[in-house]
């Protein structure tokens, strides 16, 4: 196994304590996530959950005319396929891969053997990461959603940079314009003249299907708020694993 299909990649699993992880890893099966693959449709039935190693998974709503935007962003900080442990059986969104690399999923029955195993009066570890996360991802929903409102282009687009940085090993997303204005859900055109306008001002550099981000600083500094208040709930309900033990215990 390399390193970019260690199961412990995935923030959520390597919170796990070990007795619950050395219980879940039979059971995990690795797999290749191809750019443009969808995991579910809207209303379909979810029959894995997956953990995302080294890839990035859009959430999207399509609407009837075949528009769509992005509500959501998970990668190596979480799991797809919340509506599993939730008890909605399905969801209203399609899930895509926005880019590629390897994840491992986990068969629904085996995850809610897990999920709802206790320890006398006490709810699994693994139970309490995954209401955590849910509520991380309710947080960046929401935000999403107001971002989408009442910020610029620009804005929004410093904001989808940010996010899908932290869900990778790299500086470089391999994205076209017409898919981030997919994401986004604005016209390609102003996708284009934002994405000008940062690489003019030095902090990416932006070729056909290829964004490397060159000065991180300068795009946090250019950000609105939404893309913190996303981060900082994220690193209050779901911290590295030494002060995540004391969250699980309380």
């Amino acid at each position: 196994m390399t390193d970019a299909c260690d199961p412990r990649q995935n923030h959520l699993l390597n919170l796990l304590p070990s007795n619950q992880y050395e219980r879940i890893i039979p059971h995990l099966e690795g797999v290749s996530m191809r750019l443009g693959e969808v995991l579910y449709e809207s209303g379909g039935e979810l029959n894995y959950v997956y953990f995302p190693t080294n890839c990035i998974v859009s959430l999207l709503y399509v609407m009837e005319n075949g528009a769509s935007a992005e509500i959501a962003v998970t990668g190596n900080d979480g799991i797809i396929g919340v509506a599993v442990f939730m008890g909605g059986g399905t969801m209203p969104n399609r899930a895509v891969v926005q880019s590629a690399g390897h994840a491992y999923r986990l068969r629904k029955k085996s995850f809610m053997q897990e999920f709802n195993r206790s320890g006398g009066r006490r709810s699994s570890a693994l139970q309490h990461l995954m209401l955590r996360y849910a509520q991380t991802l309710i947080t960046q929903m929401s935000q999403t959603a107001v971002c989408n409102r009442h910020h610029s282009v620009d804005q929004q687009l410093c904001r989808w940079l940010l996010l899908s940085l932290d869900r990778l090993p790299t500086n470089e997303l391999r994205m076209t314009q017409e898919l981030i204005a997919n994401m986004l859900g604005v016209r390609r055109e102003g996708v284009t003249e934002a994405a000008g306008k940062l690489q003019k001002a030095g902090l990416i550099e932006y070729s056909r299907g290829r964004i490397m981000v060159i000065d991180r600083p300068g795009l946090e500094e250019r950000v609105c708020e939404c893309y913190d208040v996303v981060k900082t709930e994220f690193d209050r309900l779901l911290p590295p694993p030494d002060l995540n033990a004391a969250l699980l215990s309380y």
